[in-house]
């Protein structure tokens, strides 16, 4: 039995909107140095946490949790596409273990997932097909959104399960920090945009997806020179975070109303519960210690980028 945890922020504005050079190469590094470790580590197994940006969770159904049984990246913002190394029994006992232990998590046989899963995989693993893989959906921007408390408690119950395996097991939570990038939303979409996120967005035309991505390109762009454009980074808010994490404090979040989140990190914060998940499943093994922990506020990102890593204490 042996567990390693790596929670890493991503954006898909990497290689389109950068920041100085000095700053890249300090990522890079960050993201190298942890990507040697997991390395050392050899998982056999990885379990990864993410969200998903009306890629491949719609509201014709929308869960809270969603557990693959296969998946497959689609390829967006120039992130690796194709299949995802799922081990299916596996998978399937996983969310039967989580369902007997009162988490209600839907389960998907055709999961679609975009940059968010892929790129933890290619930064940290070197591609996303070289270690099997658990994808788990968190939905962290189609409200009504789970809790802090839910994502919490399901990270505890997919620990437990992990705990019992034969295999050393990778935990990587996926999301941003404090970020709010144009992300539409039902409330205030137009037919068309409505009918994309009620399920016909799953498979955009090539122009269509462009587009989007352009707006996106020119969102950051215009976040760089006005940081009010978009709701406005919160790196105290991001540092106050990670200490949470990092102090074994997961519990303490869960009375932050989804909308207090909102208002102190931006809408798209949510994505932390991804963070709180791993560090939930890892919590399930006993008493851990976090190293290596790296943070900068990117605007060209739009994102609080973060980045660290954890594993039990001995």
């Amino acid at each position: 039995m042996s567990v390693y945890l790596h929670c890493l922020s991503h954006t898909p504005l990497i290689g389109h909107v950068d920041p100085a050079p000095a700053v890249v190469a300090e990522v890079d590094a960050t993201i190298a140095a942890a990507r040697e470790r997991i390395a050392r580590f050899d998982p056999e197994l990885v379990i990864l946490f993410s969200p998903d940006h009306y890629n491949g969770f719609f509201y014709d159904i929308m869960p809270s949790f969603c557990i693959g049984m296969a998946a497959r990246a689609i390829g967006d913002f120039g992130t690796a596409a194709g299949e995802l190394p799922v081990p299916q029994a596996l998978a399937e006992d996983c969310a039967r273990s989580v369902l007997a232990q009162g988490i209600d998590a839907a389960v998907s046989y055709r999961m679609q997932v975009d940059h968010g899963f892929a790129q933890p995989l290619e930064f940290l693993l070197g591609g996303i097909d070289r270690v099997p893989v658990i994808p788990v959906f968190i939905n962290s921007v189609a409200v009504p959104l789970p809790s802090f408390q839910r994502a919490r408690l399901l990270g505890e119950a997919i620990g437990r399960f992990a705990r019992r395996l034969d295999q050393r097991v990778l935990l990587i939570g996926s999301g941003g920090l404090s970020h709010q990038p144009p992300v539409p939303e039902l409330a205030t979409a137009n037919e068309h945009l409505a009918d994309r996120l009620k399920g016909s967005g799953r498979d955009l035309p090539a122009a269509e997806r462009e587009a989007r991505t352009q707006r996106v390109i020119a969102a950051a762009r215009g976040f760089v020179e006005d940081q009010h454009s978009l709701y406005p980074l919160n790196p105290e808010w991001d540092r106050q975070f990670m200490a949470t994490l990092a102090e074994g404090r997961l519990s303490e979040l869960d009375g932050l109303g989804n909308d207090d989140l909102s208002a102190l990190a931006g809408k798209s914060a949510n994505e932390v519960k991804t963070w709180v998940a791993a560090f939930a499943a890892l919590s399930a093994y006993g008493p851990y210690g976090v190293d290596h922990g790296y943070y900068r506020a990117i605007p060209e990102w739009i994102a609080g980028f973060g980045s660290i890593s954890a594993a039990p204490l001995r």
